[in-house]
């Protein structure tokens, strides 16, 4: 898997996975980033169930997915990406989580700028969450440098999407917001959900993952 795949080069990949303190440091921020996130759905937590909390708290959900990705990466600390073994378990895992990155980070740019007056021009309420969100489809780009997918992983990530979003917006568990969804954001984000697969089918390399040795 030594090709480039996406518009991220390589490089920048290997230096961020390969080499311990940047892993570690990626960790970390995503991390500290999921703590971040769920201070803004403290409030709420209480109105729903304790079962429903990952599903509930969306973004902090995406980075949660990513870190365990990207900690996949650990024990091959010091060695080249192409040494990762890649297993179908693994295949559904970094599916899920690009998948769920993309869309969450581009979902946030949809739905601030759709109830936009109440968000803009606010720093950090619309600046601040907006750039902090967009990271997350960037970091996303670093996924297929390590791993593949599968039909099965679309599917089954597509399946969680659009049952998530049925959950989000069918029962009230959408993420707190400053305005009334209505018809416009749910459409929308059904679109972001297949949009999101589509984009993981196109970046990740495609092929039944088979467990390589080191």
């Amino acid at each position: 898997m030594s090709e480039q795949r996406g518009p991220l080069p390589r490089r920048y990949a290997r230096y961020y996975l390969e080499q311990t303190p940047s892993l570690v440091w990626l960790l970390v921020v995503n991390a500290v980033a999921m703590l971040v996130g769920i201070r803004y759905y403290v409030e709420t937590m209480p109105e729903v169930s304790t079962f429903l909390w990952p599903l509930y708290a969306d973004s902090p959900a995406a980075l949660f997915l990513m870190t365990l990705s990207v900690a996949t990466l650990l024990p091959f600390l010091g060695k080249s990406l192409d040494e990762v073994p890649l297993t179908v378990p693994l295949a559904y895992l970094h599916t899920i989580a690009l998948v769920w990155l993309i869309k969450m980070g581009l979902w946030t740019v949809v739905a601030l700028n759709i109830g936009f007056d109440a968000y803009f021009p606010a720093p950090w309420a619309y600046f601040g969450i907006i750039v902090t969100h967009l990271g997350f489809v960037a970091e996303g780009l670093l996924v297929p440098h390590y791993a593949r997918t599968t039909k099965g992983a679309l599917v089954t990530a597509l399946v969680l999407a659009l049952g998530n979003d049925v959950l989000d917006y069918g029962f009230g568990y959408h993420p707190p917001l400053r305005y009334d969804p209505g018809l416009v954001l749910p459409l929308a984000t059904v679109a972001l959900s297949v949009l999101s697969v589509v984009i993981a089918w196109r970046l990740l390399p495609m092929g039944k993952p088979t467990q390589k040795t080191a």
